[in-house]
């Protein structure tokens, strides 16, 4: 076995016997979009999850065209923690354009492995570097010159799983799965793996900690994407009717919900039972999933930030209207186009009084893949049963990048309609008001068109209008129906999605996030108990409007910081909206807004800053 470039003048057993980090560290790939690494990055990740090791996945890609700059990040952690790791271990690097970057923004102690024509080695002592000829690697392998961009990438692959340990058959099983159906394709990708471990092997000594070894953590798990589970959820819940307009994050929730519709809504005959409909805007979409949630359809839309905005008339007039419709929002940062590929949860403020007046609206909050499958399945039959439009916020982390998950649990329950009068109800009653409170929850009954009863029909109009819909703008009218909309919004409390508990210690010091911001925080309050010898209490919140006891967490503690991925504390603000004014000051807020998914030392180091530890 040859020896390798020994960046820090150690050798193999001395390195190993002395600092051997084992299913612990991050690896970054540096390649260009377009190169087809995505294929290979799959490959990698569900290897490390088949050797049983908890692992998660971030894509970190240019919005413009390809052969920019693109990186993806893989964590692998014993301890189950799947957020973003500041520090990268293990570098890749395949793009000549960043490697001197992205091996200078290594830390000491790291590896790199890289194009050999690159010599790396010349801008770092400090790290250990593994040159591989990957050109004249792929070009063995790969006779098609057109193919080898992609094929390369494979090559990586097979140097990864030599240097660190993984298990060559645990390879190969997950570029069949990758591969299905197509053996030539399988072949030759594994041929490129092959070859990149063959040479690993021979030709480079190991010089780094960094090592997989199996482990059970695993077993019985599944690996998806946050937008392909709101779809998930979605279907399960009955969805028919899909209108949308395509933009990023966002178009891969639709085009997964189509996926399933294709598969589980065509009857024996080809005929589809399922609309999806590309609108020309978002203003359209929304307007076609308020038709159809109004016709009794279970209807839904997909958007971000930017489409958000366009639907800010429709959303007040389902509101006001009282009109069920499901909106998927995976938020990206803004204003404007902003970074269209990257992360944030700065569309809180904006969809929660989403037009103009006074307008609140249902948002529900998932954490995770498996609460965007319950949630997606959920706000179908939270927007029937109130009458309102639901929101989901989720965000480009969550909703494109890979997780780790126990497997759903399926919908047992049957889907909840709400008040929905027909024509034998009508019969018995003789009629009805479709605006009315008559059973003191502050929802009005409806019918749907094509009810045959005389007493049936009714005018939906976003005018104002009086508890039997017919037109009016006498004040005591308008404020009888504002009144029983908040009073709606109040009963909402107990119906959204529960806050979660997830650390409960007695101590005086709490604190609230929502969404993707969980995993960090999870990792940073241990962080913060085994270094700092210091408890804290943490509630995750679900869904706006607030659940009473987000009010009593508050109320129990002396301090809550409130931590977000956005500039302006939205979540911060609208907790203060809502808490009792004396309770408002215990709020600080720590906040994340640089298009990155958060990490634990960032907020571990700010929480110790502010109190002095």
């Amino acid at each position: 076995m040859a020896t390798g470039d020994l960046a820090l003048g150690q050798s193999q057993g001395e390195k190993s016997a002395r600092s051997r980090v084992t299913n612990d560290f991050s690896i970054i790939v540096a390649t260009v979009n377009g190169s087809g690494s995505q294929s290979a990055n799959s490959v990698l990740l569900k290897s490390i999850f088949g050797m049983g090791v908890p692992v998660s996945g971030k894509n970190l890609f240019p919005s413009n065209i390809a052969g920019l700059p693109t990186w993806y990040t893989i964590r692998a952690s014993k301890d189950g923690y799947v957020a973003r790791k500041r520090e990268i271990d293990v570098l890749v690097a395949l793009n000549p354009e960043t490697a001197k970057q992205d091996i200078l923004d290594l830390p000491s102690g790291s590896c790199a492995i890289y194009e050999e024509a690159m010599n790396l080695k010349q801008y770092r002592d400090d790290v250990v570097c593994y040159p591989v000829p990957f050109d004249k690697l792929t070009a063995a392998v790969c006779p098609e010159a057109k193919l080898r961009k992609l094929v390369k990438n494979m090559v990586y692959v097979g140097v990864v799983a030599q240097l660190l340990s993984i298990d060559l058959a645990v390879i190969e099983a997950s570029v069949k799965k990758q591969f299905a159906k197509k053996q030539k394709v399988f072949d030759l990708n594994f041929n490129a793996v092959k070859a990149g471990f063959d040479y690993a092997q021979q030709n480079l000594t190991k010089q780094d900690p960094f090592v997989i070894e199996r482990m059970d953590q695993t077993a019985g798990k599944i690996i998806i994407d946050g937008n392909a589970a709101c779809g998930m959820g979605a279907v399960f819940a009955g969805v028919t009717v899909v209108a949308w307009y395509p933009i990023t994050p966002s178009t891969s929730l639709i085009e997964a919900t189509t996926d399933m519709l294709k598969k589980l809504r065509v009857t024996d005959d080809g005929k589809a039972t399922f609309a999806v409909v590309q609108a020309e805007d978002e203003l359209a979409a929304i307007g076609m999933v308020l038709g159809a949630g109004w016709a009794g359809a279970r209807s839904m839309t997909s958007t971000s930030g930017p489409g958000i905005s366009l639907m800010a008339e429709f959303a007040g007039l389902g509101y006001f209207a009282e009109i069920p419709g499901v909106i998927f929002d995976v938020q990206r940062t803004g204003p404007s186009t902003g970074m269209p590929t990257r992360t944030s949860q700065a569309d809180l403020l904006s969809t929660a009084f989403l037009s103009h007046g006074d307008t609140k609206h249902i948002v529900l909050l998932p954490g995770s893949v498996k609460e965007c499958f319950e949630m997606g399945h959920d706000a179908f039959d939270l927007t029937e049963r109130l009458q309102t439009p639901v929101f989901v916020l989720t965000d480009l982390d969550l909703g494109m990048n890979n997780w780790m998950s126990d497997p759903f649990e399926y919908p047992e329950k049957p889907l909840d309609r709400g008040k929905v009068l027909t024509k034998e109800d009508l019969d018995r009653l003789g009629g009805f008001a479709r605006y009315k409170d008559v059973d003191g929850d502050a929802i009005g009954w409806r019918t749907l068109p094509g009810t045959m009863h005389p007493k049936a029909a009714y005018f939906t109009r976003g005018s104002g209008h009086t508890d039997a819909a017919t037109y009016t703008e006498k004040p005591e009218d308008y404020l009888g129906i504002m009144d029983r909309l908040t009073r709606k919004f109040e009963n909402a409390r107990k119906l959204v999605p529960a806050p979660i508990m997830v650390k409960s210690t007695g101590s005086k010091i709490g604190f609230l996030a929502y969404g993707t911001t969980d995993f960090a925080l999870r990792e940073s309050i241990d962080q913060i108990e085994r270094k700092y010898n210091t408890k804290v209490d943490y509630m995750r919140i679900r869904a706006y409007p607030f659940a009473h006891e987000i009010h009593d967490f508050v109320a129990s503690h002396e301090r809550v910081y409130v931590v977000e991925q956005d500039r302006d504390a939205q979540l911060a603000s609208l907790l203060k909206l809502d808490l009792p004014a004396e309770q408002t000051t215990k709020l600080r807020s720590i906040l994340h807004y640089n298009g990155l998914p958060v990490d634990a030392e960032s907020i571990t180091e700010e929480f110790v800053t502010r109190e002095g530890l």
